[in-house]
């Protein structure tokens, strides 16, 4: 009799899913790296060091209007947040001369952190021009502050084939105008985008002046799996680093990729994220099989997509639109469909029955579908929080 092998699925309900795999069809279990949550997160984040160059204490002196600035969702927020203040208490700060700014696209809900609205024009300022010379404009509490101390992740996005875009300070502190350029243009050219947006962000990281950056590496399960302090790119480097668990390999591609997502991930766009993620490690006509509890509903434009819309004047009408939402929705729409492309896509999840069929997607009724699905796949990988994730084949 071949030996098989037990796989639990924790995709968000009250008790995981055990599914029994044929031992010689396994390809992988891919998961983050183990983390650290509460009094562990807050000593990780104050052991954080440069090689060389003085810890964030040294950086500071009396008087200093420091700037927290919390670039999109950070793990262990409160205790990383309690570690910077204490260190910058070391250099003689006073908790008044701190201000704790967040951006991003959801509030991160702690009262000690203000959010920034960018869509009120006066609370950014000048800062630089781009190469072809229109205005930069950043949060004016950055651009006054004496000491900018920017706080964010370092995660990968298989949407984009590598590094994503959170945690970084542009265009998070930017004008609303500006974030709506680059999702434009993100449905305009895909990752072509990617390059001019890297070369605006070194050139307002470089004019703010900012010499403390803490870059943070996600842990499983929303937990803080490591932090680097230093200069904004020589930290980015040494979290890429730590984040190479994220970015799996397995020998051969598989027919077969059940994903889940991880906790509290943002809708669809999770979703696209880690079809994007499987399709790097699976066959061309394979099924990818996406599990949660959640209920990713899809915009106008995957939906139209989906029921046979051409997908370039889909995606041109949605940025002629100017609608915020349906160019997001174009962005996801462009990536869904360049991983997707001939692959089937199962969904155990919050969305019924006849929104899933609507856009011929397959419909897992429950547990049990994926149980089928695995007994008939010849080679199978599991992606846990697979949103996270960059695997690949060795």
């Amino acid at each position: 009799m071949a030996f098989v092998k037990k796989v639990e699925v924790s995709y968000g309900a009250s008790d995981p899913l055990v599914l029994e795999v044929q031992a010689e069809a396994l390809l992988g279990i891919l998961a983050g790296p183990p983390g650290m949550t509460t009094a562990r997160a807050e000593e990780c984040v104050a052991a954080a060091a440069p090689p060389e160059g003085p810890e964030l204490s040294g950086h500071v002196v009396p008087g200093d209007r420091v700037v927290i600035a919390l670039c999109g969702d950070v793990p262990e927020l409160s205790h990383v947040v309690a570690a910077v203040t204490a260190q910058l208490a070391r250099g003689n700060v006073s908790a008044d001369c701190i201000r704790i700014l967040h951006a991003g696209s959801t509030a991160c809900g702690h009262g000690f952190v203000e959010e920034f609205d960018p869509t009120l024009e006066s609370d950014t300022a000048y800062l630089a021009a781009d190469e072809a010379g229109r205005p930069l404009h950043l949060a004016r509490a950055l651009v006054d502050a004496d000491v900018v101390v920017a706080i964010g992740t370092w995660s990968f996005d298989a949407s984009f084939g590598g590094r994503g875009l959170a945690g970084e300070l542009w265009p998070a502190f930017g004008r609303r105008e500006r974030q709506d350029e680059l999702a434009a243009d993100l449905a305009r050219r895909g990752r072509r985008a990617l390059g001019p947006w890297l070369a605006v962000q070194r050139t307002l990281t470089w004019q703010l002046g900012v010499a403390s950056c803490l870059r943070l590496v996600w842990g499983r399960d929303g937990s803080l799996a490591g932090a680097a302090f230093g200069l904004p790119e020589d930290a980015a480097r040494r979290a890429g680093r730590m984040a190479r668990a994220w970015a799996p390999t397995i020998p051969t591609p598989a027919d077969l990729a059940i994903c889940t997502l991880s906790a509290g991930a943002d809708g669809f766009g999770a979703v696209v994220r880690a079809v994007a993620a499987a399709a790097r490690i699976t066959r061309p006509d394979a099924t990818i099989c996406v599990a949660t509890t959640q209920a990713p509903e899809p915009g106008p434009v995957v939906t139209r997509w989906r029921q046979g819309a051409a997908l370039r004047p889909l995606v041109g009408e949605a940025r002629v639109s100017g609608d915020r939402r349906l160019v997001a929705d174009a962005v996801q729409t462009r990536f869904l469909a360049r991983s997707l492309e001939d692959r089937r896509l199962v969904l155990l999840s919050g969305l019924d029955e006849a929104t899933v069929e609507d856009l011929e997607f397959g419909f897992a009724e429950d547990p049990d579908a994926l149980a089928r699905l695995v007994r008939r796949a010849s080679s199978v990988v599991f992606l846990h929080e697979a949103d996270r994730m960059l695997p690949s084949i060795a």
